[in-house]
């Protein structure tokens, strides 16, 4: 399980990168918008294309994030129990967040299905078909989803283990304890 881990945390460090790659081209757009615009030549769609990024970047990063033990909690509870309480709500966190991933990804299949089926454009002057950026985004909800959910079951293997600062390590908070 350890390796697995390993291994989903490596990818998530390569997704990381192409997310900043994204943004960093994304502000290459804008600044280029902007030099056009002085000169009377607008780009044009930089807005929408950057809407775009930006929902792909996240939906991408929020992986990375998991792996990196970065998203937020509140452990207020958390902190005032012993090592197997605090796996115990590690885990619950984990599940709770896989829940929320799955269904998701479940849900934004649906809308991108529609899309797909329809051949639905964006209302704008580029008239993107709009299941570009939709699969883009669906995809790292479906990322994220698996992320999550290998999380949970290592997690709770480890619970089940007894091996309660394993769990800590792989799914716990940054708070001291």
């Amino acid at each position: 399980m350890a390796r697995i881990i390993r291994w989903l945390g490596r990818i998530n460090d390569g997704v990381a990168l192409l997310a900043g790659f994204g943004l960093l081209a994304c502000v290459v757009l804008i600044l280029a918008e902007i030099v056009a615009r002085r000169f009377g030549a607008p780009l044009g769609g930089t807005d929408e294309i950057s809407g775009y990024v930006m929902a792909g970047v996240t939906s991408w990063g929020i992986s990375y994030a998991l792996t990196e033990r970065a998203h937020v909690r509140i452990d207020l509870l958390r902190v005032q129990g012993g090592p197997r309480f605090r796996a115990g709500m590690d885990c619950l966190a984990m599940l709770s967040m896989a829940g929320v991933a799955l269904i998701t990804a479940w849900h934004g299949w649906g809308v991108l299905d529609k899309t797909l089926g329809t051949g639905a454009r964006a209302n704008t002057a580029l008239e993107t078909p709009l299941w570009i950026p939709q699969a883009i985004w669906w995809a790292g909800w479906s990322w994220f989803a698996f992320s999550a959910v290998v999380l949970s079951i290592g997690a709770v293997v480890l619970m089940l283990k007894g091996r309660f600062d394993s769990v800590e390590t792989i799914v716990g908070t940054e708070t001291a304890t």
